[in-house]
């Protein structure tokens, strides 16, 4: 459980984030005293206003929900805890149109039944039209348990929410209202499950060995959004724990939690954040829930909502709910069109437009990308055995120096540098040997790209595609020579650094490996000779030996480690170099690959 807050005030946290709901919607504005988001005055035709709320904590219920389509207004309590009768009246009777009626609902919770209950009757004795509906969707807690009480409401009165919202937009009277609202909430399952407990901003971070502390790898099952018990506690993977939940919620045998046949041949999915599971690891939940629906149960759900609807503040869990999606007997919109309706509430999320979920597409672009095959010659030509032979003879270098290249990078960086290079000269090494290069060296370079692109990860990988893409589009520019000479290697090189310096800041004397590409490239256009290219890289490669990076995970590390070694992309890309042009190795020295004049220290 994470008890570090930003905000450790509870009351000061509550009334800035309902402040927060009328910055990020104009058309909801805020009762402080009584802590009622609600919409502002308009000139829209009147509709039954719909009401909601409960303790805080769970955002973006209730506040969020305000808005166009949805909720007229909602009454917020403190943490975990019902807002009183009164706050309840005044958002019934003074803070919404009342004219066409108003309809209260509320998850079952005693006292958000009792307050809200308490505040309905006073509006009726004034005289105005209200209806409520309590919703208990939850199946975590049994028959047996539960009791007199009955299910507890969780995630599934968003649904409720949304769908009498619409409803009531659409200028539906109370009576049909309220009556969709129960129909709905009638056929809504769910069940959560949690990794942990939450805490309370505020409140003293409650004992670690105390029997309420889940053990390491243990999750509670049904566990309720106020850090309620559910069915029990296990120590189970994802596969299972969601096993577990669907049988809870489909199982019709089991007579304690079968509380609705889910047999329509529409049905709505909600995975539902509580709080404090990651986009990505709620984007795996959703995957696996729908895979077992579909594997065990044959369910393939009309709609599936995955997001953070209904919270338990920083909850380290997910719940799962189901809607049976049934005729509403109105002769009007179904349940899913009014599902689908647009509305201005800043807690709902679900982009996906109608016309979309019912196109069923199943149109995709399965063709691989552009291979070698692809590539026009260019008929610009090398030596096709010359060519295997200096390439070998660089790639084997780059080999041969991977324990020197590793070990100035486990000084000055992750030390990944090494093995990253000698996997994809291995890779280039491996195409190589096993096909014939063609001669044409656009279509040659063009299937090396393709090797570095699949098998080199990281910044230099990246740095390396992007400058051997452009490489090859140089090159491409120069096929009227006919022949790859010194000088047309020199304006390709030139021209593919122009494109690369597009795409990093990296400059001579940053520290980078552009410390080798620069003097190798401006070597080989100045002279066109590849042995002196190769030996400036060598020496520009040297004199990264005590320069302070300005790039690169070097910047970050700190420490004097740069001053015992040169950087480690450009010791790797200078060996490429020198055993291109078949500059032999110097005899091993207590420095390494450093020459006498740049001793390790």
């Amino acid at each position: 459980m994470s008890a570090r807050h930003f905000i450790n005030d509870a009351t000061h946290l509550v009334n800035a984030a309902l402040e927060s709901i009328t910055l990020t919607n104009p058309a909801v504005t805020l009762d402080a005293p009584n802590k009622i988001a609600y919409l502002r005055p308009n000139h829209a035709a009147p509709q039954v206003s719909l009401i909601s709320g409960g303790g805080s904590g769970h955002e973006p219920s209730f506040g969020a929900f305000v808005g166009q389509g949805l909720l007229a207004a909602a009454v917020a309590g403190t943490v975990f805890a019902s807002p009183s009768a009164e706050q309840i009246r005044t958002g019934v009777m003074s803070r919404v149109h009342t004219s066409e009626g108003v309809l209260v609902i509320v998850m079952n919770y005693t006292g958000d039944v009792l307050s809200f209950g308490m505040a309905v009757e006073k509006a009726r004795a004034a005289g105005i039209k209200v209806e409520m509906v309590v919703v208990g969707d939850d199946v975590g807690v049994g028959r047996a348990r539960g009791g007199k009480v009955g299910r507890r409401g969780i995630a599934g009165t968003v649904l409720v929410l949304k769908i009498a919202g619409a409803l009531a937009a659409q200028g539906y009277l109370l009576e049909d209202v309220a009556k969709v609202a129960r129909l709905t909430a009638e056929n809504i399952v769910s069940v959560g499950a949690s990794l942990d407990h939450v805490h309370v901003p505020g409140r003293a971070p409650p004992d670690p060995k105390s029997d309420e502390a889940l053990a390491s790898g243990e999750v509670e099952v049904g566990m309720g959004i106020h850090n309620e018990p559910g069915s029990g506690r296990a120590v189970v993977n994802l596969q299972e724990l969601v096993k577990r939940m669907l049988t809870q919620l489909l199982d019709t045998s089991d007579q304690d939690r079968s509380f609705l046949n889910v047999n329509s041949n529409e049905v709505v999915l909600l995975i539902n954040n509580l709080g404090g599971v990651s986009v990505l690891e709620l984007g795996g939940i959703t995957t696996e829930v729908v895979a077992q629906l579909k594997e065990d149960y044959n369910i393939k759900p009309v709609r599936i909502l995955a997001g953070t609807y209904m919270t338990s503040l920083n909850g380290l869990g997910f719940s799962i709910t189901m809607l049976n999606v049934i005729n509403t007997n109105l002769g009007g919109p179904s349940m899913l069109q009014l599902l689908d309706a647009p509305c201005e509430a800043t807690g709902w999320a679900a982009p996906i437009r109608k016309e979309t979920w019912e196109s069923k597409s199943t149109e995709v672009r399965d063709h691989g990308a552009a291979t070698s095959k692809d590539i026009e010659p260019s008929g610009l030509k090398v030596n096709p055995e010359t060519t295997k032979a200096s390439l070998t003879s660089a790639l084997q270098r780059v080999i041969d120096a991977e324990p020197d290249i590793t070990e100035y990078d486990t000084v000055v960086g992750d030390g990944d540098c090494g093995i990253g290079l000698k996997r994809g000269a291995e890779s280039i090494l491996k195409l190589i040997s096993s096909t014939q290069l063609s001669g044409d060296i656009v279509v040659d370079l063009g299937n090396i790209v393709q090797v570095v692109e699949n098998n080199m990860d990281g910044t230099s990988g990246a740095l390396y595609a992007i400058f051997l893409n452009a490489l090859v589009h140089a090159l491409r520019e120069e096929s009227s020579a006919g022949e790859a000479t010194p000088k047309v290697w020199a304006a390709a090189l030139k021209q593919a650094s122009q494109d690369l310096s597009k795409y990093t800041p990296a400059q001579p004397g940053d520290r980078t490996l552009i410390d080798a590409l620069h003097p190798f490239v401006v070597t080989l256009s100045a002279t066109g000779d590849l042995v002196k290219a190769a030996e400036a890289s060598k020496k520009g490669a040297k004199g990264t030996k005590g320069m302070k990076a300005s790039l690169g995970r070097t910047v970050y590390i700190g420490g004097s480690g740069f001053e015992q070694v040169p950087d480690p992309g450009a010791w790797g890309l200078s060996q490429f170099f020198l055993g291109l042009a078949g500059v032999e190795e110097e005899p091993a020295a207590p420095s390494k690959a450093v020459d006498s004049d740049y001793e390790m220290v």
